[in-house]
């Protein structure tokens, strides 16, 4: 885990520092488009299933309503590209997140899980995934749920570095950003 999180300080370092000016620019746009507030907080589970606040890009109008509604031009554009994520790069920095784990949901999944998909708290979470290259939120949550569980069972910095690699293809092909028929993605129910 000591190499898993120097890799993360490593990493995220580089690409905060690669990103800056971009994500400048970003912000400039989004408070032209979308006006305050440029981020969006949520809590979401971490590690051991403890919350803390994601940042991101903000994708939606403010106010109530469907996703559909209030997901802004821009913020499809943002989604697409992936460039919504780079805020999470701070995440990670501090010890939140890592680059490569189950990605976090929202708090109010909390009692919902099984048993075994509790196992995906038992690491940090991460920007990208198993779940994330082999389908990302085009797969059902069963599928993604599977796939998170065998990433907390296989871990480990090759595989870390094998699906950062996948995650390049991925963002790059801009596929499976979207749950099919869907905005952005349906809530988890729980089984």
């Amino acid at each position: 885990m000591i190499k898993k999180r120097i890799l993360d300080l490593l990493l995220s370092s580089v690409l905060l520092v690669l990103f800056l000016l971009p994500m400048i620019f970003l912000c400039i746009i989004q408070k032209i488009v979308l006006g305050s507030p440029i981020f969006f907080t949520q809590k979401r589970l971490g590690l051991n299933g403890k919350t803390f606040k994601i940042i991101k890009f903000r994708t939606m109008k403010e106010g109530s309503g469907p996703d559909e509604e209030r997901l802004s031009s821009w913020g499809k554009l943002l989604r697409s590209t992936s460039l919504d994520e780079l805020p999470e790069l701070w995440n990670v920095l501090i010890g939140n997140m890592s680059l490569v784990g189950p990605r976090p949901l929202p708090e109010a999944y909390k009692d919902r899980y099984s048993d075994e998909q509790s196992k995906r708290h038992q690491v940090l979470p991460g920007i990208s995934g198993w779940a994330q290259v082999n389908g990302r939120n085009n797969i059902s949550w069963a599928e993604q749920f599977r796939l998170d569980c065998w990433y907390v069972e296989n871990a480990s910095i090759m595989l870390d570095l094998k699906i950062l690699l996948l995650t390049i293809g991925v963002v790059l092909k801009r596929k499976n950003i979207n749950e099919e028929d869907q905005a952005t993605r349906s809530e988890f129910l729980g089984e």
